[in-house]
């Protein structure tokens, strides 16, 4: 479980092999096994009122034996779905690695979700078990057969009490590589969102990015900021960090650029994670004032870093800043490394053990520096076991070609002569805000329940802090007159009907929307529309 030897790329890639064991259970094989050593770090957690608390690798073994024992308890067992709707509190971690034990299938969502998202989830999954905070108890309608709270509501086990109760000895499930241990539910650009199932292999497999992008060694101090529902979260908060021996910061509060400088510098953060809309804000700032001389090395994923935001955080804090790119389906797969050379606006080079082209429509290779379909070559043990209850789904997701079988990204890229990629766009049309994926249909249809609103369509939108921005596209009912009153009224409405955000921060009134000859609207040329009058 040590970080591999750094090498260069080429002498990586050639001999590195895929050593997948034929069963794995990331409670007993990774957390049980650092907690040998009773003095390893695992987590320090701190909110933004200053409170602290720290756990060895000890500490998260026992408590994650008492909740694997209280699931049991209940009822609960290998293969049940858990949805674990949690902020950034230990719980977090002691609940995921806890269904990871017993063979559960946890759900990590945000604590953003409304009532209606939540209920989709719970009866779209077939969840058993529910946990989350005394605050959210009141979004959960659904039948799930055991509830957990941390804090006190009426009808539901209160967390610590009811791990209090349990013995601290368990023994993990014998989980096999192909069995689901983890399930996201991502957005897409038409439809409700779907479950992403992933098995244990791709806990297992997700180290690997952890050696070679973050280069984490034992003992160094990780700092993610991603929310608890991303499935970034996953690899950079918990499963890669952990499989590394490496200590997890935890900070459970809003977004502030001096407290971020603050925490950077207060708990001597070696690898620190971010959105590119953080790194935005975080480098205007003068960061004299803070020392950051631990800092070796900044990522970002989920959207694109501006080459001159790279030169400028490197310059101002010393430390490397590495683009990488993922989808919730295949989790990190294209990524710069710290001892490759960096092309400016590049995502990078293929993970050792994974290899990816771009292809034609036909599915043959497309040509150098020539746009087309980004895929990765199967079988690969980080690769989803599948959409959730959609077959049909799944498998327009693979090609085969040339006796090849092939995941198709639904991005599209570009690669050069030296094997660099580069981002081209979404074949889809999600919106990928701060890192936060959109699909236009669930905007859309909040919208659509409006009494003034007749049709509307939700595109991306350039931002400078966000990426991209939800704009949407509205045509009003006869009776309704468009201005700025009612542009404030609808998004209001949008927040009130699902996450706070996926509102439209831009609403454009029209008398028509551009559609298809059956009828579809096509979002894509709205989508072109607005990023060309921002090149202009």
């Amino acid at each position: 479980m040590n970080r591999l030897e750094m090498t260069s790329y080429e002498a990586a890639r050639e001999r590195f092999e895929w050593q997948v064991p034929e069963n794995f259970n990331f409670g007993g094989d990774v957390v049980d096994a650092w907690a040998e050593d009773p003095d390893r770090l695992a987590l320090i957690w701190v909110n933004d009122a200053g409170e602290e608390r720290r756990f060895t690798y000890a500490d998260i073994r026992d408590l994650t034996n008492r909740f694997a024992n209280y699931l049991t308890e209940k009822g609960i067992g290998k293969g049940d779905r858990v949805l674990i709707m949690l902020p950034r509190i230990p719980e977090w971690q002691i609940a995921m690695v806890g269904c990871n034990k017993i063979g559960a299938v946890p759900i990590p969502c945000v604590a953003m979700l409304t009532e209606k998202d939540v209920t989709y989830r719970m009866e779209n999954s077939g969840a058993a078990a529910v946990v989350t905070t005394a605050a959210e108890v009141g979004k959960i309608t659904g039948g799930a057969k055991v509830r957990l709270c941390v804090g006190d509501a009426p009808g539901w086990d209160r967390f610590e009490a009811a791990l209090a109760q349990q013995s601290a000895e368990f023994t993990p499930a014998q989980v096999a590589a192909e069995d689901p241990a983890i399930m996201f539910y991502t957005s897409g650009s038409t439809g409700l969102p779907k479950g992403v199932l992933h098995a244990s292999r791709a806990l297992f497999s997700w180290r690997v990015s952890a050696w070679y992008w973050l280069s984490l060694a034992e003992g160094e101090v990780m700092w993610c900021t991603a929310d608890t529902g991303w499935s970034k979260a996953g690899t950079s908060i918990l499963y890669g960090p952990w499989s590394c021996g490496a200590t997890v910061l935890f900070y459970d509060g809003p977004f502030d650029v001096e407290k971020r400088l603050a925490l950077l510098e207060r708990y001597r953060v070696n690898v620190f994670c971010a959105a590119a809309t953080e790194i935005r804000q975080l480098v205007n700032r003068d960061m004299a004032g803070y020392d950051l001389s631990t800092l070796r090395l900044t990522v970002s994923a989920g959207e694109t870093v501006n080459p001159e935001i790279v030169r400028s955080w490197s310059g101002k804090t010393g430390a490397l800043l590495l683009d990488g790119y993922g989808q919730t389906e295949t989790l990190m797969t294209v990524l710069n490394y710290p001892q490759m050379r960096v092309k400016p606006g590049a995502m990078g080079r293929p993970l050792p053990g994974t290899e990816v082209a771009v292809l034609t429509e036909d599915g043959q290779k497309a040509a150098t520096n020539t746009t087309g379909q980004l895929a990765i070559r199967c079988p690969n043990p980080q690769l989803m076991l599948g959409y959730w209850n959609n077959p049909e789904k799944t498998a327009e997701s693979y090609l085969t070609a040339d006796g090849s079988t092939w995941f198709l990204t639904g991005d599209t890229a570009s690669m050069d002569e030296d094997g660099y990629l580069f981002f081209g766009g979404r074949d889809d049309d999600v919106i990928n805000s701060s890192g936060y994926r959109i699909g236009p249909m669930e905007v859309e249809n909040a919208l659509m329940e409006h009494k003034a609103v007749l049709e509307c369509a939700a595109v991306a939108s350039p931002d400078d802090t966000r990426g991209e921005i939800v704009k949407a596209f509205i045509i009003l009912k006869p009776g309704h007159d468009p201005g700025e009153d009612l542009a404030k009224e609808l998004q209001d409405f949008t927040k009130a009907l699902t996450a706070p955000y996926k509102y439209p921060r831009r609403v454009a009134f029209v008398e028509d929307l551009p559609k298809t000859p059956t009828g579809k609207i096509q979002r894509r040329l709205l989508k072109q529309q607005e990023f060309a009058g921002r090149k202009a």
